[in-house]
């Protein structure tokens, strides 16, 4: 069944821009075709060369076709007159993508009085003038940001719920990571970790270039984004990070860094052999405390730690506040994946 309505969408419809269709991009085309999303209307799609529009609406099962085939170049503008022209209520235009140029207009977007409903962190979870351009641009609920943290899991509405009742974020720890819980899930040493790593890429659990996810900067951005909404108002240069990733591999190519991946191995190791001897585990955690001292990095953990009993890969969020004080609230949950990943832009794409 096809989102599209030939009648185009109304006034008191919906219609949409979808900026980037890869694979989240690609999951919310499908999702488009589903019942849930009737009464949306896509009238705009474009990658990071191409774009289609058409004010009388797209079909979204050939959007990527059409595509790859005869499509005019990038050209923002006219995809937002498209979107215009649509004649809907709400214009909503969804980032699907991971990319900072498009991220640096969010704010400007929501000015013109478009919503905003995006996967992409590098605005809010960005330079703190990013975060307080979007405020002050009136985000609210014109900005849809669940799928920046969590892969949708109720994390930052359940934050937002909290503080409207008075409560306040005390401390924070978890995994913020998918592709990072899945691997230190799944590392005992036994495996070498780059054959654990090439075969999370495989699976579409990491990032094209996996450094995105091994440098921290991913989850330090997500950690921000969580501080932000809690009302602490972090600078990215307020965040210590520490990168599994080795000097030597941090400025060569994707293809290279692949090539030479085997060079994680042997440090990996013998922090896991030194972990193992003291009955710990690794983990890549992101923790916030009182003071707002914030730190992602690998830590030891001992096996009856919350995170050492986490699978596949589950984020972990782990929040204690002035009335969640004696036991932390617990929100956990898949952190990976672009079905789920692409629901949590539907879901703030149906409320807009």
């Amino acid at each position: 069944m096809s989102a599209v309505l030939a009648t185009g969408p109304g006034p008191s419809r919906k219609a949409i821009v979808l900026l980037g269709t890869g694979v989240v991009g690609s999951a919310l085309l499908r999702l488009l075709q589903t019942p849930a999303a009737h009464g949306l209307h896509l009238v705009g799609a474009a990658n990071s060369r191409r774009q289609h529009a058409d004010a009388a609406g797209l079909a979204p099962a050939h959007v990527r076709e059409r595509l790859a085939a005869e499509c005019g170049e990038r050209d923002d503008d006219a995809l937002l007159a498209t979107l215009d022209a649509s004649g809907a209520s709400r214009r909503v235009i969804v980032d699907a993508t991971a990319c900072s140029r498009e991220a640096s207009q969010h704010a400007r977007w929501l000015h013109a009085g478009y919503h905003v409903v995006t996967a992409n962190k590098a605005s809010a979870g960005g330079e703190l003038h990013s975060w307080r351009a979007l405020q002050a641009a009136g985000a609210g609920d014109r900005y849809g940001d669940a799928a920046t943290v969590g892969a949708g899991l109720p994390v930052l509405s359940t934050l937002r719920r909290l503080r409207q009742c008075g409560d306040s974020l005390l401390t924070l720890e978890g995994v913020f990571s998918g592709s990072l819980s899945w691997l230190f899930n799944q590392y005992d040493g036994k495996q070498a970790f780059s054959a654990l790593l090439h075969e999370a890429r495989r699976q579409g659990y990491t990032e094209p270039d996996p450094r995105s996810d091994l440098s921290g900067e991913d989850v330090a951005r997500k950690l921000l984004i969580i501080a932000r909404t809690a009302g602490f108002a972090l600078g990215h240069d307020e965040v210590e990070i520490e990168s599994v990733v080795p000097a030597s591999l941090q400025g060569v190519s994707t293809e290279q860094f692949l090539q030479r991946a085997a060079e994680l191995d042997a440090p990996l190791a013998e922090r896991h052999a030194r972990a193992a001897a003291r009955g710990c585990v690794l983990r890549y955690l992101a923790r916030l405390n009182q003071r707002g001292r914030a730190r992602v990095g690998l830590v030891e953990v001992p096996r009856d730690h919350p995170s050492a009993r986490l699978t596949g890969t589950d984020n972990q969020f782990a929040l204690t506040t002035t009335r969640y004080h004696a036991q932390p609230l617990v929100i956990q949950g898949p952190g990976a994946g672009p079905e789920i990943t692409a629901q949590a832009l539907l879901g703030d794409v149906l409320y807009a």
